[in-house]
């Protein structure tokens, strides 16, 4: 495949500028193969170095990965360990990888639940890579949507109770700095791997507008022809935003 931008599309639609990605398969991908769940995400892993890279070389400006959600908590200890296990991997050995990507790590979650190394190393990986401008890299650990919803609204609430805010003032704008993701813009596209066909609540109120295109490949398959595929499925789409078509 071309390591080329992909061309607008014959209506002169292009983009998309944000791809949301729900990363899906691992353990089926390792049970089909007879090998552990931890074999899967390793292999998993692998499929992030990948989807990186070629996001990237597509001109693709804001990446965004569901890597470990609040309901992850509740798989088995072994798993859960295993998981973390490879986080720390990843974020102690892949910021080499990032830099020759240009690519500028971001994580989006609630961090006190997780191992005070972890949050240490994350904030490295933050720090390092922040110089870098070919494309914006969000990782979503221990993220849920609702409780980020939730968490916005105490934190307006808070500021009208102690008379900094007037509740009509109170709009899609302010709502969305306190989100964790203020700041970057909403995905155009979300990608859900393996087959199955919901958000698991990811992004509920960032993918309002999202074109979602799910596709039958195991996360530890995908790469950057599929990639492609995603993008040429939102380019032909017609996003109407709730108004009338064409």
């Amino acid at each position: 495949m071309s390591s080329a931008p992909l061309p607008a599309s014959p209506e002169g639609v292009s983009g998309p500028q944000h791809v949301a990605i729900i990363m899906d398969g691992n353990g089926r991908w390792a049970k089909a193969r007879g090998l552990p769940r931890v074999a899967g995400h390793r292999r998993g892993a692998d499929a992030v170095r990948r989807v990186i890279r070629g996001a990237g070389e597509l001109g693709i400006p804001v990446l965004t990965l569901f890597a470990f959600s609040t309901e992850n908590w509740t798989r088995p200890a072994d798993e859960v360990s295993d998981l973390m296990g490879l986080l720390r991997h990843y974020l102690r050995n892949e910021l080499e990888e990032l830099g020759r990507n240009g690519a500028r790590l971001r994580v989006i979650g609630d961090r006190g639940r997780l191992a005070r190394d972890i949050v240490s190393d994350i904030a490295d990986a933050e720090r390092r890579t922040h110089a870098n401008t070919r494309i914006d890299v969000n990782v979503c650990i221990n993220y849920g949507s609702r409780d980020e919803i939730i968490q916005a609204c105490r934190s307006l609430a808070g500021k009208v109770a102690a008379g900094q805010l007037s509740a009509d003032r109170i709009d899609e704008t302010l709502f969305e700095r306190e989100l964790l993701t203020a700041g970057l813009p909403d995905p155009d596209l979300l990608i859900r791997t393996s087959g199955e066909q919901r958000i698991s609540n990811f992004l509920l109120w960032q993918c309002a507008y999202a074109e979602l295109v799910f596709v039958d490949t195991l996360w530890p398959d995908f790469g950057k022809e599929h990639l492609e595929l995603a993008i040429a499925e939102f380019r032909r789409r017609e996003r109407r935003y709730g108004g009338v078509g064409s």
